[in-house]
């Protein structure tokens, strides 16, 4: 089947993804966030749309990223870009019959013109393969994933399990007695989430909190103090294993507890953006209003998804609002490009919650994250007496011995200050 096309701005046609290419069509998404995307999935693929996670990251992903992708873009676009290509090159698809996905957040950021730089790269080799956009800004009209209000609400819930099962992976993997106890409960609650998400009863998030938070109390732990690392930054680098060299393995590796901050953060850091740009610029006070209520009861179900882990005796999630007071101790919430005022935020949490030890991932290219990442660190340390953070730059050129080297100074100086408490 071809595919349609529609006129656009620089005067050239771009194939158009229809309601029709749904049921023959393969859509491929980057490997961004291991847990949610994977997760989040399910929801589409229960709508009718056949997405696969790509998994590939060979050096040529990388190559092909900078082949085709401008060399003033950020780290994460040379990734996703590279990702898309060397997928279409390996022979596995039908170029005929395939789409790419990509999700754009709408806000001040180089990945909201994603589709643009990933049609321009596509146009020499695969100019027959739709770009798709999942976002809920109104951005790609006409090229984005339908969101009907039952998909917006999985999505919601599906972002709350999926947090609890990385944040609860990490608490558990490093102290586990058993080998495999924790790969077997984080298996067996994806699955159950994945039941509940294309199924009923997918809202009732106690239910669900309570089977993911019992399945892993059942591991056997040892007792024992680690060291434990924040990952903060560029939401892209942050999660993406692709993105951060596998930081998380590494960190296990070394005998290091990570502690992750929740996706939901983010999703929480967009929403209340909206309502600001109400308050501080009088903007479109009907979609703030209606943002309000949204926030209102995301930010209650996580209370209560708080609440639970502490029963538990777990390390629970940060609570939203706890992380807007940390901002404002740094920087105004006016300040919203790219992850904005959320890492400052999220590196006060942290240390709070006894995280003295902070990597903060900074993607080549994001200027946005480099002011409010490294620039906003000097204000933290004056903050916490005994923070350790470290910027760690992704980017091309930077090698991964490099990279976990300037980590492993900072975690020996952290085993130390261990050892003497």
């Amino acid at each position: 089947m071809k595919s349609s096309t529609e006129k656009v701005s620089y005067k050239t046609t771009v194939p158009v993804f229809t309601d029709e290419m749904k049921k023959t069509y393969t859509i491929l998404a980057p490997d961004m966030l291991p847990y949610h995307f994977d997760i989040i999935s399910v929801v589409l693929k229960r709508n009718g749309y056949n997405v696969e996670i790509l998994r590939n990251e060979s050096h040529n992903v990388i190559e092909e990223g900078l082949k085709h992708v401008h060399n003033d873009a950020c780290f994460p676009a040379l990734c996703v870009t590279g990702q898309f290509i060397d997928a279409l090159k390996s022979g596995k698809y039908d170029l005929n019959k395939t789409a790419l996905l990509i999700s754009q957040s709408g806000g001040g950021c180089r990945a909201s013109n994603y589709v643009p730089l990933i049609r321009k790269a596509l146009r020499a080799e695969f100019p027959q393969v739709p770009v798709l956009s999942l976002n809920f800004s109104g951005l790609e009209k006409g090229s984005g994933i339908k969101i009907t209000w039952s998909m917006l609400m999985r999505f919601a819930f599906g972002i709350f399990y999926a947090d609890a099962v990385m944040s609860l992976y990490n608490q558990c993997k490093p102290y586990e007695v058993n080998e495999g106890e924790t790969e077997q409960a984080r298996n067996a609650c994806v699955a159950y989430i994945k039941r509940k998400l294309v199924g009923k009863g997918y809202a009732n998030y106690k239910r669900v909190i309570q089977y993911i938070l019992s399945a892993f109390s059942k591991i056997e732990r040892r007792d024992e103090k680690r060291v434990r690392v924040g990952i903060v930054g560029e939401i892209y680098v942050k999660y993406s294993p692709l993105g951060n060299s596998h930081l998380e393995d590494f960190l296990r590796g070394e005998g290091v507890e990570p502690v992750i901050p929740a996706l939901m953060d983010f999703v929480l850091y967009c929403i209340v953006n909206t309502i600001n740009d109400k308050k501080l610029y009088g903007r479109d006070k009907v979609k703030a209003s209606v943002y309000a209520l949204v926030y209102k009861y995301l930010y209650a179900v996580q209370k209560k998804i708080i609440r639970m882990f502490t029963r538990y005796g777990f390390e629970p999630p940060h609570d939203f609002e706890t992380l807007r007071k940390g901002a404002d101790k740094v920087i105004n919430q006016g300040v919203k490009m790219g992850e904005g005022w959320l890492i400052p935020a999220e590196m006060l949490a942290l240390y709070e919650s006894g995280v003295e030890n902070i990597v903060c991932a900074q993607p080549f290219g994001c200027l946005p994250n480099h002011i409010v990442g490294k620039g906003a660190s000097r204000a933290v340390r004056a903050l916490c007496e005994n923070v350790n953070i470290v910027p760690i730059d992704y980017d091309p050129s930077a090698t991964k011995v490099n990279q976990e080297n300037r980590i492993k100074l900072m975690l020996a100086r952290a085993k130390e200050l261990l050892a003497e408490k």
